[in-house]
């Protein structure tokens, strides 16, 4: 089998390519349009025009009003403004932080930092089907809870979360709710009403648009304790020269997000499916999570007796991309949180690869790219099994 050429990309969960549309909004900032959004010329006034449209493109994908948006740098930043921002403006009374145990990193992080200021975190489990414990969430959540905060899709299973559920749960306690919506956008109608939440990340890169811009918003009333300081930028949330080019192409990325939503959903579904159809080997790589509802863009597999990192650096020499959980995550040695959090044992947890699929990648380059995956994974374990007759090859596997 000979490597393919171009190579194909299944991490789109990582990132996604800028859409051109987005990159020509971003060339003028990037040349001849160069001045502070800050600065009153005609220079700055121009770049001020600039981010203000960007704010008004996202909003409208989030179906709120431009001044709840708060341009950040990415969605961990985002994240990090919501987390430690919201929890250091609760009151004093309220050392509480409720998280789902199968956060993004930058949940998880910045809740673990507020355990140095005096704060209690606590997790939520999940399933074994990566469905969230809503019994466990409302034990967890009380009176002395100053923030919970619950994705809306996991990033390495693609698993739809009961943010609206929890939400109802953190305001009966007074709690301030949030959710990071990064993987859902573009996907999924996004509207913080209907989460009934307060707080809610999202990343330009995540949806065809540049990486270095993220936004966060704010449900008015909602007080944040920055967390960058410097300046009065971003109604003082967020001090530092903001970066017009990137929020630019933001917002031409989130305007098309939102027009063509129901063309990317089916564009991404065609490719997953046509992913899995070339795989065609579910009884002996299932699925994670495979009866919860998931959005179409990730599939996690475990492949039985076959340790990922090794199998990934093989895919990587046919020419195909994909992960073992989340790129934030990229050399550690830890397991997975996530399918740990599952209940998944550590042999499963290391035998996992995560592929995710986008609107630009062909149905019939996916179908090659799954078959081609099913192949050197037999190939692999048919390999092990001769240089090991106690190799762990699953059972009924037909991989001679």
């Amino acid at each position: 089998m000979l490597p393919f050429e171009p190579p194909v990309y299944l991490d789109y969960a990582a990132s996604t390519p800028p859409d051109s549309r987005v990159l020509e909004e971003m060339v003028p900032w990037l040349s001849s349009h160069f001045g502070n959004a800050s600065s009153t010329h005609s220079f700055g006034r121009r770049a001020r025009a600039a981010v203000d449209l960007a704010r008004d493109r996202v909003a409208a994908l989030l179906h709120a009003k431009p001044a709840e948006i708060c341009f950040t740098s990415g969605g961990t930043e985002a994240d990090n403004l919501a987390i430690i921002g919201g929890a250091l403006a609760a009151p004093s009374e309220r050392r509480r932080v409720v998280i789902s145990a199968v956060e993004h990193h930058a949940v998880l992080h910045a809740a673990a930092s507020l355990t140095r200021l005096g704060f209690d975190v606590c997790q939520i489990p999940v399933n074994s089907s990566g469905h969230l414990l809503i019994e466990q969430a409302a034990r967890l959540i009380d009176r002395n809870t100053a923030l919970v905060s619950v994705m809306l899709v996991n990033n390495e299973t693609g698993v739809v979360m009961p943010v609206a559920k929890v939400a109802r749960l953190a305001r009966k306690a007074g709690a301030l709710m949030h959710t990071d919506a990064v993987q859902a956008a573009g996907l999924l109608r996004l509207d913080p009403a209907d989460l009934d939440v307060d707080l809610l990340s999202i990343s330009a890169h995540k949806i065809y648009g540049p990486k270095g811009a993220g936004a966060l918003w704010v449900r008015k009333g909602v007080n944040l304790v920055p967390v960058i300081y410097g300046g009065a930028q971003e109604r003082e949330r967020r001090g530092g020269t903001e970066n017009v080019a990137a929020i630019a192409g933001f917002g031409r990325a989130a305007q098309i997000a939102l027009e063509e939503r129901q063309q990317i959903v089916e564009a991404v579904e065609a490719a997953r499916d046509a992913f899995l159809e070339g795989f065609a080997s579910l009884r002996d790589f299932p699925l994670h999570c495979e009866a919860a509802r998931r959005v179409p863009s990730i599939v996690n597999v475990h492949f039985p007796g076959l340790e990922s990192e090794l199998f990934l650096m093989r895919l990587d020499t046919m020419g195909i991309a994909a992960s073992s959980g989340s790129a934030c995550a990229s050399g550690s040695q830890e397991p997975s949180h996530v399918l740990k959090a599952l209940g998944c044992p550590e042999s499963e947890v290391k035998c996992s690869v995560r592929f995710s699929f986008s609107r630009t990648l062909d149905p019939e380059t996916a179908r090659r790219a799954g078959a081609a995956v099913r192949e050197v994974a037999r190939e692999m374990l048919s390999r092990l099994r001769d240089l090991s007759p106690l190799s762990p090859i699953p059972p009924g596997s037909s991989v001679s």
